[in-house]
């Protein structure tokens, strides 16, 4: 089973891109945040691969890191979401916009991806709720807790509701507030929504 290819970019097309190991041109399929992340034809890159093998084709999915073929494969654990669907969702979000909208339940963020419609939305915050802690080899996650799985807390969800109420995005609102309890975990709504509306003041949105 391939688990990493490193060769030189021979082409690229519409959602997939040749890679060329050895003499060799491997057609990989990636996701549009991946694609926009190798170097230019003719020079080298490496890739984390899946392999999926069906009845009718074998097919090579690409990522620039293992956060995000992580996330690819946490995706695929959601009813009626395969692999063009879960390269959509990545094509449209990060890993960590993904793990936000899950952790707010904003639902409405997937459907930035082509072909996830409301009730998918609903259905990806539904299913990957409790399964974002095992996310996080190479991004960190936006609230970790000593163990490294989401901390969940009032502070936080009150926050975030509060920036939303104001026309800010719940997953913009989230990174914000992220990374502000990252630095101080025990910080009061109050303050945390102070000090996240000043970091939007910053333009750290």
């Amino acid at each position: 089973m391939i688990g990493k290819l490193t060769g030189l970019i021979d082409s690229f097309y519409e959602n997939y891109l040749i890679l060329d190991v050895g003499g060799v041109g491997y057609r990989v399929f990636c996701s549009a945040k991946t694609m926009g992340k190798m170097p230019g034809k003719g020079e080298t890159a490496s890739l984390w691969i899946e392999t999926q093998v069906r009845e009718d084709h074998i097919h090579l999915i690409g990522f620039a890191d293992a956060t995000e073929q992580q996330m690819f494969n946490l995706l695929g654990t959601v009813q009626s979401v395969g692999a063009k669907v879960a390269l959509a969702i990545l094509s449209a979000l990060t890993p960590n916009e993904i793990q936000m909208a899950v952790m707010t339940g904003d639902n409405k963020a997937f459907t930035r991806a082509n072909g996830v419609g409301p009730k998918l939305g609903v259905r990806l915050v539904t299913e990957l709720k409790g399964k974002m802690g095992s996310l996080g080899a190479n991004e960190e996650m936006v609230v970790s807790s000593g163990a490294g799985a989401p901390t969940h807390n009032t502070a936080m969800d009150e926050a975030i509701s509060a920036l939303a109420n104001l026309g800010y995005s719940r997953i913009e609102a989230g990174m914000v507030v992220g990374n502000i309890l990252r630095q101080n975990p025990d910080v009061a709504t109050p303050e945390l929504i102070r000090l996240a509306l000043r970091e939007i003041g910053k333009g750290n949105i």
